[in-house]
């Protein structure tokens, strides 16, 4: 008798746990089941400098938005490794890309192959007008556009105000100022610790066209001839500039090192206190000033870039834009994804924590980004007249051109630059002829 009773406590106990267990559903869903009501759309992004800032975006969306799941894959921090990435993505018409970053180059690109969707009804010219004109043009092909600009970012001169002070220089205005004043703070102070005259982008990926640019453009040379549209890389104001900075720079007041050097480890050598000067974009300076990144808090200045003597300062222009999948199966919720986090809102959140420059005009009057951010309204005018590089989509065909070229001039201290630029200025040519 007793033995029954036990046996049918225990029939009754494993009754209820199947009747709990099979009444779940019926009182609320399950995770799994909570999930296919919702729209998944999929990100193509890269690996960000300021993760925590992302994490915090990405969870107020899913907060306003329920209905919509996000799920990302990250990319590469290089440019140019993205670009791999995504365009094979792309041209296999991949139903894991609904939204993803284009960098300030790619839409002409993106828009001929037909992979990037047209934003015109979704963006139309009453809302382009609040962002700023280039970034608005960059995004825009045969009359429609498609991207939307996130930030924008410009070539700005970081340096290290306290050790120009201490010295007696104010910021240089031409690069063998530069120069001269790292050679002179180097030979001073690198006898009691490491420390290099400046630290840039200079390996064979996208930022090194960007820096280059930079050099050519203050020299009075340029890329592409303006009016005829050829190459200009192997006149004499172009080369001058490349051995300028291989002979100069290279080696010199940076370390060779910098040849592998892309963002990440360009900025790693002055936020440890081991460089005089430094090139980078805006996000830099919040980097420079965060005490648990930075060793050189509050020591940091920024103006713009040098130039050779003749010429004028000239900045390249960055910067990255959403675009959505010509093949998205979502578009209304990638839409609302992409309207999110190019808001007024957003963009404010990205500026004041993440220092990236805003794309929308009126936030360069919002005080509390000028407060926390006084650099942006200094560095206005350099936004506003940053130079694009050429605008066309075999652009990525001569960015690698560009790429080899200047990469392979610099690295050796006894390249013939003159027939190293000839040759690539005859391949850039060929290039190009085939959009014609």
């Amino acid at each position: 008798m007793k033995k029954w009773k036990l046996a049918w406590n225990a029939a009754l106990t494993i009754f209820a746990v199947f009747a709990i267990t099979v009444m779940v559903p019926i009182t609320g869903c399950t995770k799994k089941e909570e999930d296919e009501t919702r729209t998944v759309i999929r990100f193509v992004t890269w690996k960000p400098n300021q993760p925590e800032v992302w994490e915090e975006i990405f969870r107020r969306f899913e907060a306003e938005h329920p209905d919509i799941r996000v799920v990302r894959e990250v990319g590469p921090h290089s440019t140019t490794a993205f670009h791999d990435l995504l365009t094979q993505k792309l041209k296999n018409r991949s139903p894991d890309v609904d939204v993803f970053f284009m960098d300030v180059i790619w839409p002409p690109e993106f828009a001929s192959a037909g992979w990037a969707l047209p934003l015109d009804e979704r963006f139309p010219h009453s809302e382009q007008e609040k962002f700023l004109s280039g970034a608005i043009l960059a995004n825009s092909y045969k009359g429609r556009i498609y991207g939307v600009p996130l930030f924008v970012g410009s070539g700005m001169l970081y340096y290290r105000k306290d050790l120009l002070k201490r010295y007696g220089f104010t910021p240089p205005d031409t690069w063998q100022e530069m120069v001269e004043q790292a050679w002179k703070i180097v030979s001073e102070e690198g006898k009691q610790r490491e420390l290099y005259g400046f630290s840039g982008q200079f390996k064979q990926y996208e930022g090194l066209v960007c820096d280059m640019m930079e050099y050519i453009l203050s020299n009075q040379g340029s890329i592409l001839n303006p009016k005829t549209g050829g190459s200009e890389i192997a006149k004499p104001a172009a080369v001058g500039a490349v051995r300028f900075v291989r002979d100069s720079i290279i080696g010199a007041i940076a370390p060779k090192g910098v040849l592998t050097y892309q963002e990440p480890e360009s900025i790693a050598l002055f936020i440890q206190g081991k460089a005089v000067f430094h090139r980078n974009w805006p996000y830099a300076w919040e980097m420079s000033n965060n005490p648990k990144r930075s060793k050189i808090v509050g020591k940091v200045g920024i103006t713009k870039l040098p130039h050779f003597p003749g010429g004028t300062s000239h900045a390249t222009l960055g910067g990255w834009q959403l675009g959505i999948s010509k093949y998205s199966q979502n578009k209304k919720a990638a839409w609302t994804f992409v309207r999110f986090l190019t808001s007024k809102k957003i963009q404010k959140c990205l500026a004041l924590k993440a220092g990236l420059a805003p794309t929308r005009k009126a936030l360069y009057e919002d005080h509390e980004i000028i407060k926390a951010h006084p650099q942006f309204w200094d560095m206005k005018e350099v936004f506003l007249t940053a130079y694009p590089r050429p605008r066309t989509p075999l652009y990525p065909a001569l960015s690698n051109v560009l790429q080899h070229y200047f990469h392979k001039v610099i690295s050796d201290p006894n390249s013939d630059i003159e027939k190293e630029a000839f040759a690539a200025s005859q391949e850039i040519d060929r290039i190009l002829q085939l959009a014609q």
